[in-house]
């Protein structure tokens, strides 16, 4: 895939979205239901869509906070919903329309105070800590599209659990909100906003000081800021706008805070390889702005729009791949948390780097390999069977250091502060720890490709079987597994991965898109990669 011409540069002012046009289409524009695309569609990370193309208007989030509102009564979910909102532009009125239905359905309900920004995380945090005082069970929205275009919304439903709601409830209330969108939304429950905002069941809640207080029992915060190493923190526009500056104040951190205030237009972004503005703190492109900036600190980072992704910068290194930073952390972690059980297995997505298996082996720890989505992890970090989960897409989360949860779902913030602690406390940054791992483990090569596929080539793709491929040999190395299911759980992976000694690829079809993504990786070197991802295409042309 070639780069966009703008891609890694400032944003042109011809480039940013028109917030005024954004909002009004939210209100004014109807789904057409008889569309798929216009229809409510709960992928890995919620729905998703955009107000000017009506996949994300007023009635969608109308239809699906009633059909919240229907499967918490159902489940006997009584407690108190916890609802954040990042900084995309449709975020607040779809908030605000939320906050109808909720009061409506008498949903006692907890939104930021002054109307603030929440991280998903954070979220994820009260969820667990009020269930693990309380006798009501309690559970989370958050309004956001993670690190989509700014034209973007995005609703997500977190359970009891604190972490992704598993395809078990999502499709309840994906099924449940479509049924009343396509009767007029006639069954949704509705107050007039100025009635919602006075409701007793509506509670303005400060998220900030219990999170930002507790981050001592999951992150070394002392030695952070006794070693007084100059951290970079950029915001990047985001739900934590407030969160950063919060932090350095509460511990005496020696740190700077770029873009903490709102924006969402996005403007001061760098382009994405695609010509997109895109808040994803895992692209070189987009992160162009901080990465020029990395001679100025001996660590920087950076988050996606929910914080609920990392990007960690460094000197040796610039931005490392997620995948690097992910055996840093788990290698570090595994050897510095004295009250953790040593039988804790590592949890990591099947298309995430194997340099985490050898590191694992090298540690003695089981890794638990599952699909992908940070849903899987849930269950594992919930009862503490992993100290460890992490994804590809720069997503994850650990244990505090008690052994106990943190979040269950993915914590971008914890996963920066971790980067400075290991900076802090061993004189070097995840990047020069990263080098002397490849060392020891080689140096793998890691890549992800898109290419074009038809719904019913996407059908077929999700539906294959070993026995689909009929190849014996990989770039020249003989097969050693081919799966359908992640061997951690048994889970259907929705495609296909092939495993050789020095490389292996994955292919997946997209759940939003007309695209299936092949993940490769290789040990040898980029001339290997290659060789795999053109047998990958030609494995899937047969296939199809």
């Amino acid at each position: 895939m070639n780069s966009h011409p703008w891609a890694g540069k400032p944003a042109p002012r011809s480039m940013l979205v028109n917030v005024p046009e954004l909002i009004s289409a939210y209100y004014t524009l109807q789904p057409d239901v008889a569309q798929p695309a216009q229809r409510v569609a709960f992928g890995t990370s919620g729905h998703r869509g955009s107000s000017l193309l009506r996949s994300f208007n007023e009635a969608h989030i109308l239809a699906v906070t009633q059909a919240v509102c229907d499967y918490r009564r159902e489940a006997g979910i009584n407690g108190t919903l916890f609802m954040g909102m990042d900084t995309h532009a449709l975020s607040w009125p779809a908030q605000l329309t939320a906050v109808q239905v909720l009061a409506a359905n008498k949903v006692d309900v907890c939104i930021a105070a002054n109307f603030d920004y929440t991280p998903t995380p954070v979220i994820s945090h009260a969820i667990l800590t009020h269930n693990r005082d309380g006798d009501k069970k309690c559970d989370g929205i958050v309004i956001t599209p993670s690190h989509n275009p700014p034209s973007d919304g995005g609703f997500k439903y977190n359970p009891p659990h604190g972490g992704p709601a598993d395809t078990d409830v999502t499709g309840v209330i994906e099924a449940r909100a479509n049924a009343i969108l396509e009767d007029n939304l006639r069954e949704v429950q509705l107050l007039e906003l100025k009635s919602a905002l006075q409701s007793p069941t509506l509670h303005y809640y400060d998220y900030l000081t219990p999170y930002v207080k507790d981050l001592g029992n999951v992150v070394d915060m002392d030695i952070i800021a006794q070693s007084k190493i100059r951290i970079g923190a950029d915001a990047m526009g985001g739900s934590g706008l407030s969160y950063y500056r919060a932090i350095k104040e509460r511990y005496g951190l020696n740190m700077e805070v770029f873009h903490d205030t709102l924006d969402s237009t996005f403007s001061f972004m760098h382009v994405d390889r695609d010509g997109k503005i895109r808040m994803d703190c895992s692209s070189p492109y987009a992160m162009a702005g901080l990465v020029a900036l990395k001679e100025d600190f001996d660590i920087a980072f950076g988050n996606d729009t929910d914080f609920d992704r990392h990007g960690i910068v460094t000197k040796s290194m610039g931005l490392m791949n997620p995948n690097h930073y992910l055996s840093v952390a788990i290698a570090y972690l595994s050897e510095n948390r004295s009250l953790w059980k040593k039988d804790l297995a590592i949890g990591k997505t099947l298309v995430s780097s194997s340099i985490i298996d050898r590191v694992a082996a090298s540690l003695g720890r089981k890794v638990l390999e599952v699909p992908v989505g940070f849903k899987w992890f849930v269950d594992g970090l919930l009862h503490g069977t992993i100290f460890f989960g992490g994804e590809e897409s720069a997503g994850a989360s650990f244990l505090r250091h008690d052994g106990t949860v943190w979040t269950t779902d993915k914590d971008g913030i914890i996963l920066n502060l971790l980067a400075a602690e290991i900076t802090a406390k061993t004189g070097r940054d995840p990047g020069e720890h990263y080098q002397e791992m490849t060392d020891k483990f080689g140096a793998p090569i890691y890549a992800r490709i898109d290419a074009p596929a038809s719904i019913e080539q996407k059908a077929v793709l999700k539906k294959l079987a070993a026995e689909d491929v009929k190849e014996e040999m990989l770039a020249g190395e003989p097969i050693k597994a081919i799966l359908t299911n992640a061997p951690g759980n048994d889970a259907a992976i929705g495609g296909l991965k092939v495993v050789a000694e020095n490389g292996w690829f994955a292919l997946r079809p997209s759940g939003t898109e007309d695209i299936y993504k092949i993940y490769a990786e290789s040990f040898i070197d980029a001339t290997h990669l290659e060789r795999i991802q053109d047998e990958a295409k030609a494995m899937v042309a047969k296939l199809l």
